[in-house]
């Protein structure tokens, strides 16, 4: 059923998969890049960034106030 290929069919195929895949790996790297950008994403959320952390300090500094209020 399969259609036979000549060896330079075949070599054109690989030769053009290789390109494709540098290419989705060039696009692939980019992506990364910019997803892994922690710093622009605290710099686009920056007030919220700021109001969680600002949440986390008040839980942690009153769970650590009330376990020293009940050693007392």
């Amino acid at each position: 059923m399969s259609a036979q290929r000549t060896p330079e069919q075949i070599r054109a195929s690989i030769a053009r998969n290789q390109v494709e895949l540098a290419t989705s790996l060039t696009e692939l790297r980019g992506e990364i890049v910019t997803v892994a950008d922690w710093r622009r994403h605290v710099n686009r959320n920056r007030s919220k960034v700021l109001i969680g952390a600002a949440v986390a300090g008040f839980v942690v500094g009153g769970g650590i106030a009330a376990l020293l209020g009940r050693r007392r």
